[in-house]
């Protein structure tokens, strides 16, 4: 193989492996961010929880 072909090679290879790392981080992002927004919709359920607990007992006393 000829010496531009081999740095024709090395230069594809090397943005085929920082087109994946990219693609790794993305989605990386995107189960951080889904973990959060589940994450967030839980806390909220546990609040209401609580807060019907409270009314409950309060209604009870």
């Amino acid at each position: 193989m000829s010496l531009i072909g081999e740095d024709l090679a090395r230069a594809h290879v090397s943005a085929r492996l920082d087109r994946a790392q990219k693609e790794r981080q993305y989605a990386s992002l995107a189960t951080a961010n889904r973990l959060t927004r589940r994450a967030e919709r839980l806390t909220r359920r546990a609040e209401r929880t609580a807060a019907q607990a409270r009314l409950a007992l309060a209604r009870v006393i």
